[in-house]
């Protein structure tokens, strides 16, 4: 009775209810929510702000890059029309010149006197008359190449003049003053080139360190003459030796005539539309050249670029040709037809070339001024400057022209940054001076004056794609069946020791590696390359051989070893297979290879072999990669359900079956994912690349030759570049492209992920 009664009493005061409207549980709530909401808006916030962060810097590199590809600008200043221009003493112009300050003018004209005029002012500065013999006039004109301040003069009665003109800089009162000189490097007195005293109508001439080649014509008769300059260590006294060179004659009257400044070809302009070359080495015609096939056009302007090697030609319609001597297959030179351009449809009367780069300026008799970069193969700017031909002069840093018409001086300020870059020159082949053909060439630097940068980013990018794929080549099948075999097969304890290991190797700085593979790695590579192509052959075979032989060994021994733990036996199969590849290099070297297997790649099979290549890219820069596509991998395989994996199990299928048709598939975008983000980090690697290979930009499939990335010609050339110059700009343009590629890359890696999500989803 007694319990009966205490049972009724509990019934009737049921326990205590816990409450969760106490002030502290609500409090704790409002946190909780508070610190979501915070949450939630700092993820969004760092999103956004990485999203702009990326967007910024993708405008930035494009406000870099996008002046590379605009034209020139031409401004015109007010016209002059000084009184010493119009008086009738001051003669026809034959050369207009401007100095480097472009503050001085200079004006040679046909009574063969020089006239110095201020660019800013057209006020006369300085005459002077050049000593010319009694009775003589002057006829033609000519100068050295570009750059050069050597003119010399042909005169009626057969005889050529050379001076020089010179600008003196002086600061008096803290103001900057140039004073114009003239003088005679090989003496007032003319030299004879005509024995027969005929005017001389073209005249040329071409001094390379003593010797001097001048060469003139009459008609179509052509005379050339060497001068040879000594200077007496002793007394100091310079003695001039003079020759003729006897070169063949020329049938057709001649139009121009240019000497290489390597005094190796004498180009001789004749005719309608024909150029002689002769060899002045060898005193020969090396060939006749027809340079136009329209028959109703006529060569009617030329000039030499910078350097001497171009010889850029202007037509009766408006169109410029370039050619220049280049090798056949045979060995042989030849002129070769390089490039066209076109000014308009009227005949060119006046080509002048830059003296600092490979751009040229020219106009026509129409008035109308065309600016152009040969390499590049670009039209910058077309305008019309005057209403007839008129005479033009081109300043030292290509950012003045000054055009006489008439009695006027016209002057005009050129903006023309960034000629030498077109798309053609970034990603097409290339025809550059002295080259046999065209081709892909990176070399922004050289040490000469008559140099041209080279500024193709197809060998560039050609050696990111090339090192991206040889080190993936290595890394991806390594790191997705470490992944699978680790995340599928493995005992969860062994998992727990293999995979923090090899996430580890990712923590090791890529400036170690790329250190370890340039000076131990490349050397020991050469050195055994039968071994190691030997391990790399023989490595699968020994895992297979060694599976083949456990397979086949008793139950009672394969079953001591628990489940999952197999893999630990690979690890003296793997070195011993190293141990004996590698052991029987020498041996292997000696019987096939002669004793040197480079050598035999070299010599007989005709492949260049640098000890710093692809093979070793590969394998520094795959060991690298392993980690990010293990770790990506072997998540994305462990976290397939277990349902899926022991249903497939108990409807009969094999481990193997279950992996191969159950959880690869649904672990495939996860793996496609950890690839994608392999090659991203293959292709932006730095370090490696640049410490492991030759860093030479060549487009080469072979595994032995080095290469260039984008991401090390950054980091290699960034420092020497001068700000706001071309070269600079095309670095950030190499950053633009890799990151547009990279961006490229991971947006089709992202649809092809989710498409696989949703193919795959209902498994």
């Amino acid at each position: 009775m007694t319990d009966l009664a205490n049972s009724l009493t509990s019934s009737k005061n049921p326990p205590a209810r816990i409450d969760f409207n106490t002030p502290a549980l609500q409090r704790k709530r409002r946190m909780r929510a508070l610190m979501d909401h915070l949450t939630r808006w700092y993820v969004l916030v760092g999103g956004l702000a990485v999203l702009g962060a990326i967007t910024l810097i993708f405008f930035y590199l494009a406000y870099v890059v996008l002046p590379l590809f605009q034209g020139a600008e031409l401004t015109a200043k007010k016209a002059q029309s000084p009184a010493w221009l119009q008086q009738q003493d001051a003669g026809k112009p034959l050369l207009l010149a401007l100095e480097e300050q472009n503050m001085v003018g200079m004006r040679v004209a046909d009574k063969g006197e020089v006239q110095f005029f201020s660019v800013k002012d057209a006020s006369l500065l300085k005459r002077q008359q050049l000593p010319l013999p009694a009775g003589a006039s002057v006829v033609s004109i000519g100068q050295d190449q570009p750059g050069s301040p050597l003119v010399v003069l042909g005169l009626s009665n057969g005889q050529a003049l050379i001076f020089k003109h010179s600008y003196n800089v002086t600061y008096p009162d803290n103001k900057k003053a140039i004073e114009p000189l003239v003088s005679f490097p090989y003496g007032e007195a003319p030299m004879a080139l005509d024995a027969q005293g005929r005017a001389l109508e073209h005249v040329a001439l071409s001094i390379n360190d003593e010797t001097m080649v001048l060469a003139g014509s009459t008609g179509s008769q052509l005379h050339v003459q060497q001068v040879v300059s000594e200077e007496n260590m002793l007394t100091g006294e310079t003695t001039q030796e003079q020759s003729s060179i006897e070169l063949p004659q020329i049938a057709e009257p001649i139009k121009a005539i240019y000497i290489d400044p390597r005094h190796q070809w004498l180009y001789v302009l004749n005719g309608r539309a024909h150029a002689d070359v002769f060899s002045l080495r060898e005193k020969a015609l090396n060939g006749r050249y027809k340079l136009l096939e329209d028959g109703e056009r006529e060569v009617t302007a030329s000039t030499m670029l910078l350097g001497g090697i171009s010889l850029m030609v202007g037509d009766s319609k408006g169109g410029i040709t370039q050619w220049f001597m280049a090798r056949d297959p045979d060995g042989s030179s030849r002129l070769k037809h390089i490039r066209d351009f076109q000014l308009g449809t009227n005949p060119v009367v006046q080509i002048n070339a830059e003296e600092r780069r490979k751009g040229f300026i020219a106009l026509d008799s129409s008035g109308h001024l065309g600016v152009f970069h040969s390499t590049a193969n670009r039209t910058l700017l077309v305008e019309s400057v005057t209403d007839g031909s008129g005479l033009m002069a081109l300043s030292p840093r290509a950012n003045r022209i000054v055009v006489e018409e008439g009695s006027q001086l016209m002057p005009f300020s050129l903006r023309n940054p960034h000629p030498e870059v077109s798309w053609s020159a970034l990603w097409g082949k290339v025809w550059y001076e002295s080259y046999e053909e065209p081709k892909y060439v990176w070399q922004s630097t050289a040490a000469n004056t008559d140099f041209e940068p080279k500024l193709s980013l197809a060998p560039l990018t050609w050696g990111t794609l090339k090192a991206a794929f040889y080190a993936m080549l290595l890394a991806a099948p390594l790191a997705i069946a470490a992944a699978i075999y680790t995340a599928y097969f493995m005992a969860p304890a062994m998992r727990r020791k293999v995979k923090p290991v090899i996430e580890l190797m990712e923590a090791l700085p890529t400036v170690i590696l790329g250190f370890f593979a340039g000076l131990f790695l490349a050397p020991y590579v050469e050195g055994h390359l039968p071994g190691i192509f030997s391990l790399l052959l023989l490595t699968p075979i020994g895992i297979l051989l060694a599976g083949f032989i456990w397979s086949r060994l008793p139950e009672s021994i394969r079953l001591r070893v628990p489940d999952g733990w197999e893999a630990a036996i690979l690890i003296p199969v793997v070195g011993l297979t190293a141990w004996f590849a590698l052991g029987m290099s020498p041996i292997l070297e000696s019987w096939f290879f002669g004793g040197d297997m480079r050598l035999w790649i070299s010599n007989d099979l005709g492949i260049t072999y640098d000890q710093r290549n692809a093979l070793i890219v590969g394998l520094a820069m795959g060991f690298a990669v392993i980690p990010n596509i293990f770790s990506i991998a072997e998540d994305a395989v462990f976290s397939v359900p277990r349902s899926l994996t022991y249903g497939s199990l108990a409807l009969g299928a094999t481990p193997w079956q279950t992996m191969t048709r159950v959880v690869l598939l649904t672990a495939s975008p996860g793996i496609f994912s950890a690839l994608m983000i392999g090659l991203g980090r293959a292709v932006g690697e730095t370090m490696i690349v640049l410490m492991a290979t030759g860093n030479t930009p060549v487009m080469e499939v072979n595994i032995f030759e080095g290469m260039r990335t984008l991401a090390a010609n950054v980091a290699v050339e960034m420092p020497e570049s001068e700000v706001g110059g071309t070269h600079y700009r095309v670095l950030f343009l190499s950053a633009l492209v890799l990151l547009t590629f990279t961006f490229v890359m991971n947006t089709l890696a992202e649809l092809i992920r989710q498409r696989l999500r949703k193919k795959y989803a209902s498994l």
